[in-house]
């Protein structure tokens, strides 16, 4: 195991991952990621995902984080570093004394693995990271198949977004690519879908959740463009009882989620 001690935040690699924490195009030019703490690198391991380097600092280490990471990254370049230096690379001081930078893993549709009736959320236009994040949690608990971004508005591999997600990026199995290309996958493979929205809906409850089935959201601000009510087999609504007409997109599709558990776990 290669290593190399670091004691200042002006080192070119501390620099360089700096960079790829706060710039989107860094990242997508790199084709890297960072990620932090043992609880979200443990997910990253159980996802395949391939450390390049790891940024580690000895009196911070918890439990059995140098025995997991030792055999999660063994081809790994590590470097330790000073708490000064970790204080600095770490977004919160809670994360066991660990940063890694991971390479990018793009899916596309056709990777997707289709179980018998799958389940799938799908965002457009997402905007914020720690709204998908949430969607992304709440997709684990679910027991999705995946989550779909349709052009999206910001990068899955956001450091807000997988730490608001707590590692669920790593987890659900969570593709982008653009609306059209979307709609053709859930038509292809006939997966019925329901657009949730105000206008000319049902309510949620009323409509079959047990087959195969696609829950799309649009942003609280616009909802879903036309393309997507169009392509819908129905439309679906939560009931509003107070005076405003929307939830947070990650409390909508949690709410959904889980009435399309509700129904497969009640189906006979």
């Amino acid at each position: 195991m290669q290593q190399v001690v670091i004691t200042s935040t002006q080192n070119p690699r501390i620099k360089r991952l700096l960079s790829l924490q706060q710039k989107a195009g860094e990242r997508r030019r790199a084709g890297l990621f960072v990620a932090e703490g043992l609880r979200e690198l443990s997910h990253c391991c159980e996802g395949g995902f391939v450390a390049e380097e790891i940024y580690f600092c000895p009196s911070l280490l918890q439990g059995d984080a140098a025995n997991f990471l030792d055999k999660w990254a063994a081809e790994a370049v590590w470097h330790q570093v000073s708490p000064e230096v970790y204080g600095r690379i770490a977004y919160r001081g809670t994360t066991e004394g660990v940063v890694a930078v991971i390479r990018e893993r793009k899916l596309t549709l056709d990777d997707l693995q289709l179980r018998e009736n799958p389940l799938f959320v799908v965002l457009e236009s997402v905007e914020k990271p720690g709204n998908l994040g949430a969607v992304l949690r709440s997709a684990d608990a679910a027991g999705a198949d995946a989550v779909i971004v349709c052009d999206p508005l910001t990068d899955l591999y956001n450091p807000n977004l997988i730490r608001s997600s707590i590692g669920a990026i790593f987890t659900v199995p969570c593709v982008a690519c653009n609306s059209e290309e979307c709609i053709r996958f859930f038509k292809q493979h006939h997966i019925t879908i329901l657009t949730a929205q105000l206008q000319d809906s049902h309510l949620y409850y009323m409509v079959d959740m047990k087959k195969s089935t696609a829950i799309v959201m649009g942003t609280e601000s616009t909802g879903l463009t036309d393309i997507w009510r169009k392509a819908a087999d129905a439309h679906i609504r939560i009931p509003m009882l107070g005076r405003l007409d929307s939830l947070n997109v990650s409390v909508s599709a949690a709410i959904l989620l889980f009435e399309a558990v509700r129904q497969r776990q009640e189906s006979p």
